[in-house]
Protein backbone atom coordinates (compact mmCIF):
# COMPACT_ATOMS: atom_id res chain seq x y z
CA UNK A 1 0.00 0.00 0.00
CA UNK A 2 2.68 2.28 0.76
CA UNK A 3 4.27 2.08 -2.90
CA UNK A 4 0.60 2.79 -4.36
CA UNK A 5 0.43 5.79 -2.32
CA UNK A 6 3.45 6.95 -3.83
CA UNK A 7 2.78 6.07 -7.27
CA UNK A 8 -0.54 8.03 -6.62
CA UNK A 9 1.15 10.94 -4.76
CA UNK A 10 3.43 11.33 -7.91
CA UNK A 11 0.60 11.03 -10.33
CA UNK A 12 -1.10 13.78 -8.36
CA UNK A 13 2.10 15.57 -8.26
CA UNK A 14 2.15 15.78 -12.29
CA UNK A 15 -1.80 16.37 -12.18
CA UNK A 16 -2.01 19.60 -10.58
CA UNK A 17 0.45 21.96 -12.09
CA UNK A 18 -1.07 20.85 -15.43
CA UNK A 19 -4.79 20.95 -13.94
CA UNK A 20 -3.97 24.97 -13.18
CA UNK A 21 -1.86 25.85 -16.09
CA UNK A 22 -5.18 25.01 -17.94
CA UNK A 23 -7.20 26.98 -15.70
CA UNK A 24 -4.28 30.22 -15.91
CA UNK A 25 -6.33 30.67 -19.11
CA UNK A 26 -9.45 32.39 -17.33
CA UNK A 27 -8.84 31.84 -13.66
CA UNK A 28 -6.70 34.71 -12.14
CA UNK A 29 -5.27 32.42 -8.96
CA UNK A 30 -4.28 29.96 -11.06
CA UNK A 31 -2.31 32.33 -13.30
CA UNK A 32 -0.74 33.71 -9.89
CA UNK A 33 0.60 30.09 -8.52
CA UNK A 34 1.99 29.56 -12.00
CA UNK A 35 3.60 32.66 -12.83
CA UNK A 36 5.00 32.61 -8.80
CA UNK A 37 6.58 29.32 -9.49
CA UNK A 38 8.07 30.77 -12.99
CA UNK A 39 10.32 32.78 -10.52
CA UNK A 40 11.79 29.78 -8.59
CA UNK A 41 15.24 29.67 -10.59
CA UNK A 42 15.70 33.28 -9.27
CA UNK A 43 16.03 32.14 -5.96
CA UNK A 44 19.62 31.04 -6.41
CA UNK A 45 20.39 35.22 -6.29
CA UNK A 46 19.45 34.91 -2.53
CA UNK A 47 21.38 32.14 -1.51
CA UNK A 48 21.40 32.54 1.93
CA UNK A 49 24.80 31.59 3.88
CA UNK A 50 23.46 32.20 7.85
CA UNK A 51 21.19 29.72 9.27
CA UNK A 52 17.79 30.10 8.76
CA UNK A 53 14.27 29.70 10.19
CA UNK A 54 11.79 28.78 7.83
CA UNK A 55 8.18 28.61 8.08
CA UNK A 56 5.77 27.33 5.54
CA UNK A 57 2.11 28.20 5.33
CA UNK A 58 -0.80 26.67 3.12
CA UNK A 59 -2.75 30.45 2.82
CA UNK A 60 -3.34 33.38 4.59
CA UNK A 61 -4.94 31.98 7.28
CA UNK A 62 -2.24 29.41 7.86
CA UNK A 63 -0.05 32.36 8.04
CA UNK A 64 -2.07 34.15 10.98
CA UNK A 65 -1.67 31.03 13.16
CA UNK A 66 2.15 31.14 12.76
CA UNK A 67 2.90 34.44 12.82
CA UNK A 68 2.62 34.80 16.42
CA UNK A 69 5.48 32.33 17.02
CA UNK A 70 7.37 33.84 14.02
CA UNK A 71 7.57 37.21 15.28
CA UNK A 72 8.87 35.51 18.70
CA UNK A 73 11.47 33.67 17.30
CA UNK A 74 12.62 36.58 15.31
CA UNK A 75 12.96 38.92 18.42
CA UNK A 76 14.80 35.68 20.51
CA UNK A 77 16.96 34.78 17.89
CA UNK A 78 17.94 37.85 15.61
CA UNK A 79 21.05 36.31 14.08
CA UNK A 80 19.01 33.75 12.11
CA UNK A 81 17.24 34.74 8.86
CA UNK A 82 13.41 34.17 8.94
CA UNK A 83 12.42 32.70 5.63
CA UNK A 84 8.58 32.61 4.79
CA UNK A 85 6.81 30.25 2.36
CA UNK A 86 3.21 30.02 1.01
CA UNK A 87 1.88 27.33 -0.97
CA UNK A 88 -1.04 29.48 -1.88
CA UNK A 89 -1.34 32.90 -4.00
CA UNK A 90 -4.07 34.20 -1.58
CA UNK A 91 -1.17 33.72 1.23
CA UNK A 92 2.03 34.96 -0.90
CA UNK A 93 0.40 37.93 -2.71
CA UNK A 94 -0.80 39.94 0.60
CA UNK A 95 2.41 39.13 2.22
CA UNK A 96 4.69 39.16 -0.16
CA UNK A 97 6.11 42.43 1.65
CA UNK A 98 5.60 40.91 5.17
CA UNK A 99 8.55 42.91 7.10
CA UNK A 100 8.92 40.04 9.93
CA UNK A 101 10.54 37.60 7.70
CA UNK A 102 13.94 38.07 5.44
CA UNK A 103 12.63 36.58 2.62
CA UNK A 104 9.11 35.37 0.97
CA UNK A 105 8.34 32.75 -1.31
CA UNK A 106 6.12 30.55 -3.25
CA UNK A 107 7.44 26.93 -1.80
CA UNK A 108 8.34 25.03 -5.19
CA UNK A 109 6.17 22.38 -6.43
CA UNK A 110 7.04 18.89 -4.16
CA UNK A 111 9.92 16.74 -5.72
CA UNK A 112 13.17 15.31 -4.74
CA UNK A 113 14.86 17.70 -7.05
CA UNK A 114 13.67 20.66 -5.73
CA UNK A 115 13.39 19.80 -2.27
CA UNK A 116 17.39 19.31 -2.21
CA UNK A 117 17.57 22.47 -4.33
CA UNK A 118 15.34 25.07 -2.05
CA UNK A 119 16.71 23.36 1.35
CA UNK A 120 20.83 24.07 0.22
CA UNK A 121 19.28 27.34 -0.76
CA UNK A 122 17.61 28.78 2.66
CA UNK A 123 19.74 26.52 4.90
CA UNK A 124 17.16 25.99 7.74
CA UNK A 125 18.16 25.16 11.25
CA UNK A 126 14.36 24.75 12.32
CA UNK A 127 11.58 24.32 10.48
CA UNK A 128 8.13 24.89 11.40
CA UNK A 129 4.96 24.24 9.44
CA UNK A 130 1.57 25.46 10.67
CA UNK A 131 -1.73 23.30 10.91
CA UNK A 132 -2.09 20.77 7.94
CA UNK A 133 0.77 21.01 5.05
CA UNK A 134 2.26 17.24 4.23
CA UNK A 135 4.77 17.60 1.27
CA UNK A 136 6.29 14.47 1.23
CA UNK A 137 9.90 14.64 -0.55
CA UNK A 138 10.77 18.30 1.63
CA UNK A 139 9.58 16.36 4.78
CA UNK A 140 11.76 13.60 3.41
CA UNK A 141 14.52 15.72 2.49
CA UNK A 142 14.51 17.43 6.09
CA UNK A 143 14.47 14.25 8.07
CA UNK A 144 17.38 12.91 6.03
CA UNK A 145 19.65 16.41 7.12
CA UNK A 146 18.50 15.75 10.51
CA UNK A 147 17.10 19.23 10.68
CA UNK A 148 14.39 19.57 13.23
CA UNK A 149 10.71 19.73 11.90
CA UNK A 150 7.56 21.27 14.07
CA UNK A 151 3.66 21.23 13.05
CA UNK A 152 2.47 23.86 15.07
CA UNK A 153 -1.71 24.47 15.49
CA UNK A 154 -2.14 20.57 14.16
CA UNK A 155 -5.32 19.59 13.79
CA UNK A 156 -6.43 15.98 12.53
CA UNK A 157 -9.72 14.86 11.67
CA UNK A 158 -10.60 10.58 11.15
CA UNK A 159 -11.50 11.35 7.52
CA UNK A 160 -8.25 12.14 6.93
CA UNK A 161 -6.09 8.86 5.08
CA UNK A 162 -3.44 9.21 7.78
CA UNK A 163 -6.05 7.05 9.59
CA UNK A 164 -7.32 4.97 6.85
CA UNK A 165 -6.20 0.98 5.81
CA UNK A 166 -4.84 2.41 2.63
CA UNK A 167 -2.86 5.15 4.78
CA UNK A 168 0.77 3.48 5.28
CA UNK A 169 2.55 6.38 2.80
CA UNK A 170 0.72 8.73 4.80
CA UNK A 171 1.69 7.74 8.13
CA UNK A 172 5.71 7.56 7.09
CA UNK A 173 5.27 11.55 6.12
CA UNK A 174 4.38 11.98 9.33
CA UNK A 175 7.05 10.16 10.59
CA UNK A 176 9.41 13.10 9.50
CA UNK A 177 7.67 15.48 11.94
CA UNK A 178 10.16 15.80 15.12
CA UNK A 179 7.01 17.02 17.49
CA UNK A 180 3.44 18.07 16.91
CA UNK A 181 1.93 20.73 18.57
CA UNK A 182 -1.81 20.17 18.40
CA UNK A 183 -5.36 22.13 18.80
CA UNK A 184 -7.21 20.08 20.55
CA UNK A 185 -7.22 16.00 22.40
CA UNK A 186 -9.22 14.50 19.65
CA UNK A 187 -6.33 15.37 17.05
CA UNK A 188 -3.61 13.82 19.97
CA UNK A 189 -5.76 10.07 20.16
CA UNK A 190 -6.16 10.16 16.63
CA UNK A 191 -2.16 10.02 16.26
CA UNK A 192 -1.85 8.01 19.48
CA UNK A 193 -3.66 5.41 17.80
CA UNK A 194 -1.45 4.95 14.87
CA UNK A 195 1.46 5.10 17.13
CA UNK A 196 2.15 9.01 17.11
CA UNK A 197 3.54 9.73 20.37
CA UNK A 198 5.36 12.59 19.86
CA UNK A 199 2.77 15.00 20.79
CA UNK A 200 1.46 17.81 22.78
CA UNK A 201 -1.77 19.45 23.28
CA UNK A 202 -0.86 23.43 23.26
CA UNK A 203 -3.76 24.88 21.61
CA UNK A 204 -4.36 27.06 18.32
CA UNK A 205 -1.96 29.77 17.88
CA UNK A 206 -5.15 31.44 16.28
CA UNK A 207 -5.96 33.07 20.13
CA UNK A 208 -2.71 34.49 20.19
CA UNK A 209 -2.69 36.37 17.46
CA UNK A 210 -6.45 37.69 17.50
CA UNK A 211 -6.26 39.20 20.69
CA UNK A 212 -2.46 40.73 20.09
CA UNK A 213 -4.70 42.55 17.06
CA UNK A 214 -7.05 43.36 19.03
CA UNK A 215 -5.12 44.66 21.95
CA UNK A 216 -2.92 46.56 19.18
CA UNK A 217 -6.22 48.21 17.39
CA UNK A 218 -6.11 51.28 15.90
CA UNK A 219 -9.09 53.38 14.84
CA UNK A 220 -10.42 53.38 11.52
CA UNK A 221 -11.80 56.93 11.06
CA UNK A 222 -14.17 56.48 8.36
CA UNK A 223 -15.84 53.24 9.36
CA UNK A 224 -16.32 55.11 12.83
CA UNK A 225 -17.37 58.43 10.82
CA UNK A 226 -20.26 55.70 8.91
CA UNK A 227 -21.57 53.66 11.89
CA UNK A 228 -22.15 57.15 13.58
CA UNK A 229 -23.95 55.70 16.50
CA UNK A 230 -26.29 53.34 14.38
CA UNK A 231 -26.57 49.55 15.53
CA UNK A 232 -24.13 47.53 13.48
CA UNK A 233 -24.24 44.25 11.77
CA UNK A 234 -20.29 43.33 10.42
CA UNK A 235 -20.83 40.60 7.88
CA UNK A 236 -16.77 39.09 7.28
CA UNK A 237 -15.35 36.53 4.62
CA UNK A 238 -18.93 35.96 3.19
CA UNK A 239 -19.35 34.27 -0.02
CA UNK A 240 -23.07 34.00 -2.43
CA UNK A 241 -24.61 31.69 0.25
CA UNK A 242 -24.09 33.80 3.48
CA UNK A 243 -25.15 37.40 1.27
CA UNK A 244 -28.24 35.96 -0.18
CA UNK A 245 -29.34 34.69 3.42
CA UNK A 246 -28.44 38.54 4.65
CA UNK A 247 -30.32 40.37 1.54
CA UNK A 248 -33.83 40.37 3.07
CA UNK A 249 -32.87 41.76 6.49
CA UNK A 250 -31.17 44.66 5.46
CA UNK A 251 -33.79 45.90 3.20
CA UNK A 252 -36.47 45.63 5.70
CA UNK A 253 -34.15 47.47 8.31
CA UNK A 254 -32.88 50.43 7.19
CA UNK A 255 -32.39 51.64 10.44
CA UNK A 256 -29.07 49.57 10.89
CA UNK A 257 -25.54 49.64 8.80
CA UNK A 258 -24.48 46.66 7.41
CA UNK A 259 -20.49 46.02 6.41
CA UNK A 260 -20.33 43.19 3.99
CA UNK A 261 -16.41 42.83 3.56
CA UNK A 262 -16.76 39.48 1.15
CA UNK A 263 -13.95 36.87 1.15
CA UNK A 264 -13.44 37.60 -2.78
CA UNK A 265 -12.97 40.98 -3.85
CA UNK A 266 -11.91 40.21 -7.66
CA UNK A 267 -13.70 43.53 -9.58
CA UNK A 268 -16.29 40.36 -11.00
CA UNK A 269 -17.51 39.40 -7.74
CA UNK A 270 -17.58 43.08 -6.05
CA UNK A 271 -20.02 43.65 -8.87
CA UNK A 272 -22.33 40.87 -7.80
CA UNK A 273 -22.22 41.95 -4.34
CA UNK A 274 -22.73 45.35 -5.07
CA UNK A 275 -26.34 44.34 -7.52
CA UNK A 276 -27.13 42.18 -4.66
CA UNK A 277 -27.28 44.64 -1.98
CA UNK A 278 -29.49 47.49 -4.07
CA UNK A 279 -28.30 50.83 -3.52
CA UNK A 280 -24.94 49.60 -1.11
CA UNK A 281 -21.64 51.72 -1.74
CA UNK A 282 -18.36 50.18 -1.90
CA UNK A 283 -15.78 51.56 1.06
CA UNK A 284 -13.92 53.20 -1.41
CA UNK A 285 -16.49 55.37 -2.21
CA UNK A 286 -16.45 56.80 1.39
CA UNK A 287 -15.22 60.31 2.02
CA UNK A 288 -14.82 61.90 5.57
CA UNK A 289 -16.42 65.18 4.08
CA UNK A 290 -19.55 63.32 2.78
CA UNK A 291 -21.99 61.64 4.81
CA UNK A 292 -23.17 58.08 2.66
CA UNK A 293 -26.73 57.80 2.61
CA UNK A 294 -26.46 53.81 2.13
CA UNK A 295 -27.61 51.49 4.80
CA UNK A 296 -24.81 48.78 3.40
CA UNK A 297 -21.17 49.17 2.70
CA UNK A 298 -19.30 46.91 0.69
CA UNK A 299 -15.63 46.28 1.72
CA UNK A 300 -13.39 46.59 -1.56
CA UNK A 301 -10.20 45.93 0.04
CA UNK A 302 -8.09 44.11 1.77
CA UNK A 303 -6.50 44.15 5.36
CA UNK A 304 -9.36 45.53 7.46
CA UNK A 305 -11.45 42.94 8.53
CA UNK A 306 -10.01 42.58 11.58
CA UNK A 307 -10.79 46.14 13.04
CA UNK A 308 -14.02 46.26 11.81
CA UNK A 309 -15.37 43.94 13.82
CA UNK A 310 -14.48 46.24 16.34
CA UNK A 311 -17.58 48.74 15.28
CA UNK A 312 -19.94 45.50 15.24
CA UNK A 313 -23.10 45.37 17.73
CA UNK A 314 -23.04 41.98 16.22
CA UNK A 315 -20.46 40.49 14.13
CA UNK A 316 -21.50 37.25 10.96
CA UNK A 317 -18.58 35.10 9.74
CA UNK A 318 -19.01 33.75 6.40
CA UNK A 319 -17.71 30.60 4.60
CA UNK A 320 -20.48 27.97 6.78
CA UNK A 321 -22.17 27.35 4.12
CA UNK A 322 -19.89 26.21 1.67
CA UNK A 323 -17.16 23.56 1.27
CA UNK A 324 -13.93 25.53 2.11
CA UNK A 325 -15.88 25.61 5.54
CA UNK A 326 -16.22 28.59 8.06
CA UNK A 327 -14.13 31.65 8.42
CA UNK A 328 -11.95 32.79 11.04
CA UNK A 329 -14.82 33.39 14.12
CA UNK A 330 -12.05 34.15 16.51
CA UNK A 331 -11.62 37.79 14.45
CA UNK A 332 -15.04 38.81 15.82
CA UNK A 333 -15.19 36.79 18.72
CA UNK A 334 -12.05 38.61 20.85
CA UNK A 335 -13.44 41.99 20.51
CA UNK A 336 -16.56 40.86 22.36
CA UNK A 337 -19.02 40.78 19.68
CA UNK A 338 -21.79 37.74 19.57
CA UNK A 339 -20.56 35.53 16.23
CA UNK A 340 -23.69 34.30 13.61
CA UNK A 341 -22.60 31.40 11.55
CA UNK A 342 -23.70 28.64 9.12
CA UNK A 343 -24.12 24.97 9.83
CA UNK A 344 -20.68 23.63 8.39
CA UNK A 345 -18.54 23.47 10.96
CA UNK A 346 -17.12 20.19 10.71
CA UNK A 347 -13.53 21.40 10.61
CA UNK A 348 -14.33 24.15 13.29
CA UNK A 349 -13.69 22.94 16.69
CA UNK A 350 -13.84 26.25 18.26
CA UNK A 351 -17.27 27.05 16.35
CA UNK A 352 -18.74 24.42 18.32
CA UNK A 353 -16.84 25.68 21.68
CA UNK A 354 -17.97 28.94 21.28
CA UNK A 355 -21.65 27.94 21.09
CA UNK A 356 -21.37 25.94 24.06
CA UNK A 357 -19.62 29.31 25.68
CA UNK A 358 -22.90 30.85 24.88
CA UNK A 359 -20.96 33.57 22.41
CA UNK A 360 -21.70 31.44 19.08
CA UNK A 361 -25.20 31.29 17.53
CA UNK A 362 -25.29 28.82 14.46
CA UNK A 363 -28.31 29.22 11.52
CA UNK A 364 -29.56 27.01 8.75
CA UNK A 365 -30.89 29.90 7.02
CA UNK A 366 -32.01 33.20 6.08
CA UNK A 367 -34.85 32.98 8.62
CA UNK A 368 -33.30 31.82 11.36
CA UNK A 369 -30.33 34.13 10.41
CA UNK A 370 -33.10 36.88 11.27
CA UNK A 371 -34.82 35.19 14.15
CA UNK A 372 -31.18 35.42 15.56
CA UNK A 373 -30.26 39.27 14.81
CA UNK A 374 -33.81 40.60 16.32
CA UNK A 375 -33.43 38.03 19.57
CA UNK A 376 -29.99 40.19 20.04
CA UNK A 377 -31.20 43.33 19.01
CA UNK A 378 -34.32 43.44 20.94
CA UNK A 379 -32.97 41.92 24.20
CA UNK A 380 -29.66 44.15 24.84
CA UNK A 381 -28.66 42.02 28.19
CA UNK A 382 -28.98 38.88 26.34
CA UNK A 383 -26.75 40.57 24.03
CA UNK A 384 -24.15 41.78 26.07
CA UNK A 385 -23.83 38.63 27.96
CA UNK A 386 -23.19 36.66 24.54
CA UNK A 387 -20.52 39.15 23.48
CA UNK A 388 -18.47 38.76 26.77
CA UNK A 389 -19.18 35.01 26.75
CA UNK A 390 -17.33 35.62 23.41
CA UNK A 391 -14.51 37.35 24.59
CA UNK A 392 -13.82 35.11 27.50
CA UNK A 393 -13.49 32.51 25.18
CA UNK A 394 -10.93 33.62 23.16
CA UNK A 395 -8.50 34.61 26.40
CA UNK A 396 -9.17 31.27 28.27
CA UNK A 397 -7.73 29.76 25.21
CA UNK A 398 -4.61 31.91 24.77
CA UNK A 399 -0.74 30.82 25.30
CA UNK A 400 -0.37 28.29 22.80
CA UNK A 401 2.58 30.14 21.58
CA UNK A 402 4.58 30.13 25.03
CA UNK A 403 4.14 26.75 25.01
CA UNK A 404 5.89 26.16 21.71
CA UNK A 405 8.73 28.83 22.27
CA UNK A 406 9.52 27.19 25.76
CA UNK A 407 9.63 23.73 23.48
CA UNK A 408 12.26 25.19 21.61
CA UNK A 409 14.25 26.93 24.35
CA UNK A 410 14.26 23.99 26.45
CA UNK A 411 15.47 21.59 23.84
CA UNK A 412 17.89 23.97 22.55
CA UNK A 413 16.69 23.99 18.91
CA UNK A 414 18.03 26.80 17.81
CA UNK A 415 21.86 28.20 18.48
CA UNK A 416 22.46 31.75 19.81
Amino acid sequence: MQILGFFLYTIFLKLYPAGLHLASLWNDKAKLWINGRKKFPEINNYKIAKKSIWMHCASLGEFEQGRPVLEKLKVLYPEHLIVLTFFSPSGFEIEKNYKGADHVFYIPIDSSTNAKRFIDLINPELVVWVKYEFWYHYLKELNKRNITVLLISGAFRSTQPFFKWYGNFWRKILSSFTFFFLQNGASEKLLNKINVKNTTISGDTRFDRVISIAENFTDLSLIKSYCNGAKVIVAGSTWEDDEAGLVHYTQTNKHIKFIIAPHEIDKGNLKVVKKTFTSSIYYSELAETTKANSNILIMDNIGMLSGLYNYADITYVGGGFGDDGLHNILEAAVYGKPVIFGPQIERNLEAQELIDACGGFIIENALQLEKTLNYLLRNPVELIKAGKAAKEYVYKNAGATEKIINYIQENRLLTN
